[in-house]
């Protein structure tokens, strides 16, 4: 099986490939399974995508949130709302959701390809913590009274978040190429 090398435009980064997500990618692979082969059926007239059986409705789930701490700086009070939402696993999402595919949505989730989950899974792992960390600070920023830092930090980190978005969702849609760890904690940094 060949290994996808290209670089990728991932917001304004351009995203290597790195030795381990070489390795990685030549993981054993459940796309040569019954089960794969028979869930990629299923989906072939679903919304879904049919080489990751990955759905890209779950990142809604962070849209709202986006936009809401976008708005704290000058509606203060959403910052209670934005305290109150909290991360949800994809088949949650699904359950919750009235996306018309979503039993075949979450039953499909468990025979997704490590190559596209586990990279999937990891960014929206950094998302929920990045999302923790922004409503945190903007806690704190908002009590020095500060509304132009404030501004910044929630706009700094909002298109972290969407950049992130950007590569789950590129996940979902089968691309390999994912971020080091290096990335990620640049990403994150404030």
């Amino acid at each position: 099986m060949a290994t996808e090398q290209t670089s990728e435009k991932v917001g304004e980064k351009t995203v290597q490939p790195t030795m381990n997500e070489t390795a990685n990618l030549n993981m054993t692979e459940t796309e040569d399974s019954a089960e794969f082969l028979e869930f990629q059926e299923k989906v072939k007239d679903a919304n879904l995508n049919d080489k990751t059986l990955l759905v890209t409705d779950y990142l809604n789930h962070f849209n709202e949130i986006i936009m809401m701490l976008e708005m704290v700086p000058d509606m203060p009070e959403l910052l209670v709302e934005a305290k109150a939402w909290a991360p949800k696993s994809y088949p949650d999402h699904f359950r919750d959701s009235k996306f018309s595919d979503k039993d075949l949505a979450i039953e499909a989730y468990e025979h997704s390809p490590a190559r596209y989950k586990t990279p999937f899974e990891t960014t929206v792992s950094t998302i929920n913590n990045l999302i923790s960390v922004t409503i945190e600070r903007a806690e704190e920023v908002m009590e020095t009274g500060n509304a132009d830092h404030l501004r910044l930090m929630v706009s700094d980190s909002s298109q972290t978040i969407q950049t992130l978005m950007d590569r789950a969702g590129a996940s979902i849609n089968g691309s390999l190429i994912t971020m080091d760890q290096t990335e990620i904690d640049d990403l994150s940094d404030p």
